[in-house]
């Protein structure tokens, strides 16, 4: 790779950027159709997933299936392992592409993910929904609003983050000029995605790369058809060799490789607080090692709360219950986990929720009938499994509605209500990851102490929504709970942030707050440099007051 451009940092405008609209994939719609078509196409012609290091396909031999967990004995193709020596090699790949990248001009880098956007708008949309259905067991509406929409916005509206970054310049007086060189970090960053989403796959290398970085990229081991395509997509929009070098594996034997190593700059990471704690620790024990010290970026878990005041509206309360609580699966880290209901309206909300749980349909995604799939693996249905007998046979929890599982084709867990006389169970402590959501009730007349009891239960501080009409208790819940979440939600399901509308991420145990879809997430991705110029010098050292 050679720099094309001798311009750098020319005056430029980007076209103007609007969220992605949503396909509905309705009856006999043409977008149905073809999702439909690009189902069978993918089930039935299982793809060989190489390493991709330097913009070359690495086949080790080591394979992996990837596995359909909705039909758990079948499979998309299979994927080669990296070892160490493909580690480094990857992270060597990534040394060399820096020295070109991280001097390409801002414009010609965001070309490419502008690029790479338009071309998922259209041709790549239908490939990566497929995969995201087929690999992660998302519905046709789950995978629309993740793997082509929100993907979408994160390429295009990191492209004008970016621009309004390199915008914002000091003041200069008459004879002195100031500006801000916003560098690359010195090193290459290491991206660590989650199977949950693929958007936030596609986010995690390339908003780096976007600032000139170049990136070693390990993705979930459960959602490796999805990183596939999306390296393919990103070759074919063009971006440059060895700037996102792709690689599959056991992620603690990459990750200790790449932390180890001098000139590791960046760790962008979506996954579990425990993952992250031990990647923390890992750092601070190569401290003095690297060339500078790396950035962190980290969001983790959540065990998100609703909160169901007297005054609330029951009927939306219930939906967005149902659909923050259960949609994927209750697989996203903003999902609703714990609800808080007051004593006077739970009958009617209880009896309105199993109206709707008893309702949602539990099957192939494949078949568009149904609201729910399969949990990822094994793993997560044993967790979930274990739980839901933990509340059988615990003295303080009830199963309200659901509970059933069944592993003999897919990873099926059905959605569950329990409620908990325990405010301090696991029940409404513990993040599960599945579709299983804790309730508690409370006085009427206790809600101060309710918002305590929220802020003091749970580790974490991702997401929280209250329902309430009266604008004081609203009003009480935003300034008692303000450390609670990151995304607070008033009247509305705790999921679903939008690129551009809510910049997404919690603090505590949560993460790092940095806000992925947001400008605040780019700056993490820069070390600055100021420079002054000075037009006329002084020559004489002595001051006016010495004369």
């Amino acid at each position: 790779m050679s720099l094309p451009f001798l311009h750098e940092n020319r005056m430029q405008v980007l076209p103007p950027v609007t969220n992605e609209p949503v396909l509905d994939y309705g009856s006999n719609s043409p977008e149905r159709e073809r999702m439909l078509r690009a189902l069978d196409d993918m089930r039935s012609n299982p793809v060989e997933m190489p390493l991709i290091i330097d913009g070359k396909a690495v086949r080790t031999g080591r394979l992996d299936p990837a596995v359909i967990p909705h039909e758990h004995r079948s499979s998309l193709g299979q994927a080669h392992i990296a070892g160490a020596a493909e580690v480094e090699q990857a992270i060597s790949a990534a040394n060399r592409a820096h020295k070109d990248w991280s001097r390409w001009p801002w414009a010609e880098r965001a070309a490419i993910f502008l690029r790479a956007a338009d071309l998922l708008s259209e041709k790549w949309r239908y490939i990566l929904n497929a995969a995201t259905m087929l690999g992660q067991s998302k519905t046709v509406h789950q995978a629309e609003i993740d793997s082509a929409a929100e993907m979408i916005d994160f390429w295009r509206f990191n492209c004008h983050f970016m621009q309004r970054i390199y915008a914002d310049q000091p003041i200069s007086t008459s004879n002195v000029w100031n500006h801000v060189d916003y560098r690359p970090l010195e090193g290459f960053v290491l991206a660590v995605s989650p199977f949950n989403f693929t958007s936030i796959a596609g986010n995690l290398p390339t908003a780096p790369a976007l600032m000139g970085n170049t990136v070693l990229w390990k993705p979930s081991t459960t959602a490796k058809p999805a990183a596939h395509f999306i390296m393919a997509l990103l070759q074919e929009a063009g971006l440059p060799d060895g700037v996102i070098n792709l690689v599959y594996g056991d992620g603690a034997q990459v990750a200790q490789q790449a932390l180890s190593d001098r000139a590791f700059a960046g760790l962008h990471f979506t996954g579990s607080t425990h993952v992250f704690n031990g990647l923390l620790r890992q750092v601070g024990e190569n401290a003095g090692k690297y060339r500078s010290h790396p950035r962190i970026v980290g969001e983790t878990g959540g065990k998100n709360f609703v909160i169901v005041h007297a005054g609330a509206d029951i009927e939306a309360a219930a939906t967005a219950i149902v659909r923050g609580g259960y949609e994927y699966q209750g697989q996203k880290c903003s999902a609703a986990s714990r609800i808080y209901v007051a004593e006077s309206v739970w009958p009617k909300l209880r009896e309105s929720l199993c109206d709707r749980i008893n309702t949602i349909s539990v099957g192939p995604v494949t078949e568009f009938r149904h609201f729910m799939g399969a949990v990822i693996d094994e793993r997560a249905w044993a967790k979930h499994d274990g739980a839901i007998e933990h509340a059988r046979q615990s003295g303080t929890d009830r199963i309200v509605v659901g509970g059933k599982t069944d592993k003999s084709e897919g990873y099926f867990v059905h959605p569950t209500l329990i409620q908990t006389d325990d405010a301090r169970s696991r029940l409404m402590t513990d993040e599960f990851f599945g579709p299983i959501v804790g309730c508690k009730t409370y006085p009427d007349e206790r809600f101060d102490e309710l918002l305590q009891l929220i802020d003091d239960t749970s580790e974490y501080a991702l997401t929280g929504s209250i329902f309430a009409t009266d604008r004081a208790i609203i009003g009480e819940a935003i300034n008692t709970l303000r450390n609670a979440a990151g995304n607070f939600y008033v009247n509305d399901k705790p999921t679903g942030a939008v690129v551009g509308q809510q910049p997404f991420g919690g603090g505590r145990a949560s993460g790092t707050n940095d806000k992925a879809g947001s400008i605040l997430n780019l700056t993490r991705w820069t070390t600055p440099r100021s420079i002054k110029e000075t037009f006329n010098a002084p020559v004489d050292y002595r001051y006016p007051y010495m004369l």
